[in-house]
Formats: C-alpha cells, sequence, structure tokens
C-alpha cells in the first residue's frame, strides 16, 4: 500500500496504544530499526511499513477504520464492519460461531 493514509486524533490514540503493547521494535519511545524516535508516534499520517503490515492488524476494527479495504460488511448480529471472503458473509467470526451452534442446536430439536 503506496498511498499514505491520515488517521483522525481518536485513532492516533489508539494506534500509539497498540504501538506502545505491540510492536516490538518500539523500546522508550524509539524505533530500533531506524535508530531513532519513533515517526508513527508524532504524525497523523500512516508511514511507518512495519506498523502497518505487523502492528495494525492486531487491531482488526483499527485496521479496517484506517486502511478501509474494499471488503467490508457490517454483521448482521453485532453490528461490527468486518472483512469478508465471500458475498454471502453476513457475520463476524464471533457471531458466525455462535449463529451457527444455534442453527445446529435448532436443527437438532426439530
Amino acid at each position: 500500500m503506496n498511498d499514505v493514509r491520515r488517521m483522525t486524533p481518536d485513532q492516533l490514540r489508539r494506534l500509539k496504544a497498540l504501538i506502545k503493547n505491540m510492536c516490538c521494535n518500539y523500546i522508550d519511545g524509539k524505533c530500533l530499526i531506524l535508530d531513532c524516535p519513533c515517526p508513527q508516534m508524532i504524525t497523523y499520517s500512516l508511514i511507518c511499513n512495519w506498523c502497518e503490515n505487523a502492528v495494525l492488524p492486531q487491531n482488526a476494527e483499527l485496521c479496517i477504520e484506517i486502511s478501509k479495504p474494499e471488503r467490508v460488511k457490517k454483521c448482521a448480529v453485532c453490528g461490527k464492519r468486518f472483512i469478508y471472503k465471500s458475498n454471502s458473509a453476513k457475520y463476524c467470526k464471533m457471531c458466525r460461531i455462535k449463529v451457527l451452534h444455534r442453527q445446529k442446536a435448532d436443527y437438532q430439536q426439530k
């Protein structure tokens, strides 16, 4: 993804928390790869490839908000956005499991 995406202040705040907790290259405010202060912590643009490819996917909801992929639907049960793999997908991962169990139970009762 070569295009630079801008974040809202809320998205930046959530990304900073994610970087502090999940980025293996972030120690005490410095980036181990660049050997300088982490540039992703001071900009509203998504500029760090490591952050985009390794850290951001750790939080699926934030990843969808920032990257805005084309294949996004809203879950019919909980209303969260999720990336779908087929056109017939209606539920997010967690709701899909619950709905499948409910459907199997209903089928067994009949």
